[in-house]
């Protein structure tokens, strides 16, 4: 048991932190303000190899592990969310259906591109009665001839508006019940029927577009399928415990970014004629901060090693993604309390943090869903060992 990185690892992570430090964090927040796309990032991004860090070279990727994946969304939501959760939803979401359930002229055509960052996927799963209760899909697909056409709607989509190409579930079987009969298609841009609605003016992440996206009667060939009809519940849910590490590594980034704030702040505010930092008080809320980051570090690298490993990786997934999201949001609440005053006004960066790391909790399944998964697994435990 080895809780080092390797030098690999190291180096990797050395370059991440110092494009983020250096191009990214710059112009936070006047992008949180003004809700400015960092499209000049993305590309950045794409030439750094970082759009496609898991997948194999031959589809144009980094050759990367999970681990290095997780690390890059830790060091950029370190110090700009909006980034990190472009990157996360484009590798975890928007690429990693093409990667895992793909045909090779599917992954030759379309995660070639996302891979090498030359343009960003999305994944359109959420609709207004289905989110965490996918059975609720109303969107259909219907076979006619050799196309299939899509109605419905999507709602949340992380960069849905400017994503080059979209997998979309839609139900195939309208006889099937629950999360039954529910198919993946792939919907590039500009296919005529799909449209979309006034972006989302949300609370934090505003520099990230989130889209409603609208289908009627979307046409795409026969082969847009991703597998067979009817795969499309498992496809997502194997989707959504890979994107649940990167979610736990965005919340911790942003942890970490409100915690590097709060101490550097504590040694430079004075009060009663000595550096905050030397009270108790300070301290102690402090050293809670580092002790939970650092656990919820060892707990998203586990998950992503497991998932590396090619071991079931899924209740550690969900483990990490609900504490080092509910651990970010508490880091950036108390690096307010530390700033004070000041932690409440926009210069002091700890307040877009807290507005970005809300999120966390949400997406990829909200951490009353994380819940649930962990406790049925170990239900499922405990009755093997009856």
């Amino acid at each position: 048991m080895d809780f080092e990185l390797s030098e690999e690892h190291r180096l990797f992570r050395e370059t991440v932190r110092n494009f983020a430090e250096k191009e990214v964090a710059p112009g936070a927040i006047e992008r949180d303000q003004t809700h400015e796309f960092p499209a000049h990032l993305i590309k950045r991004m794409a030439e750094l190899g970082l759009m496609g860090i898991p997948f194999a070279e031959k589809y144009g990727g980094a050759g990367g592990d999970t681990l290095s994946y997780a690390i890059a969304v830790e060091e950029i939501s370190r110090v700009d969310g909006s980034l990190g959760i472009i990157l996360a939803a484009h590798t975890s979401l928007g690429a990693s259906p093409f990667y895992l359930f793909g045909n090779e002229e599917q992954k030759q055509k379309w995660l070639v591109p996302q891979a090498k960052g030359e343009i960003l996927g999305a994944f359109g799963l959420t609709e207004p009665n289905a989110g965490s209760d996918a059975g609720g899909t109303t969107t259909t697909a219907v076979r006619e001839g050799q196309e299939w056409v899509i109605n419905g709607r999507k709602l949340w989509i992380t960069s849905g508006r400017v994503a080059g190409v979209i997998v979309a579930t839609a139900k195939t079987d309208r006889a099937a019940t629950g999360s039954r009969g529910i198919s993946s298609f792939i919907i590039p841009k500009g296919t005529p029927g799909l449209s979309y609605g006034k972006d989302e003016n949300k609370m934090g992440l505003r520099s990230s577009i989130t889209s409603p996206l609208f289908f009627e009667n979307v046409r795409v060939p026969a082969d847009y399928i991703l597998g067979q009809p009817g795969d499309g519940f498992k496809q997502f849910m194997q989707i959504l415990d890979g994107g649940r590490i990167s979610i736990g590594a965005m919340g911790l980034g942003l942890g970490q970014g409100a915690f590097d704030m709060a101490i550097q702040y504590a040694q430079r505010r004075e009060q009663f004629g000595q550096p905050i930092a030397n009270f108790q008080a300070i301290q102690f809320k402090l050293a809670d901060m580092a002790v939970k980051l650092e656990a919820a570090r060892l707990l998203v690298y586990k998950a992503a090693m497991l998932k590396d490993q090619k071991k079931p990786f899924g209740p550690a997934a969900a483990m990490a993604k609900l504490y080092a999201s509910e651990i970010g949001e508490e880091c950036a609440y108390q690096a307010i309390q530390i700033h004070g005053g000041m932690g409440y006004a926009v210069e002091s960066q700890v307040e877009r943090l807290y507005r970005d790391v809300r999120l966390t909790t949400i997406g990829e399944g909200t951490s009353e869903i994380q819940r649930l998964v962990i406790a049925r697994h170990l239900l499922q435990e405990a009755a093997k060992g009856r």
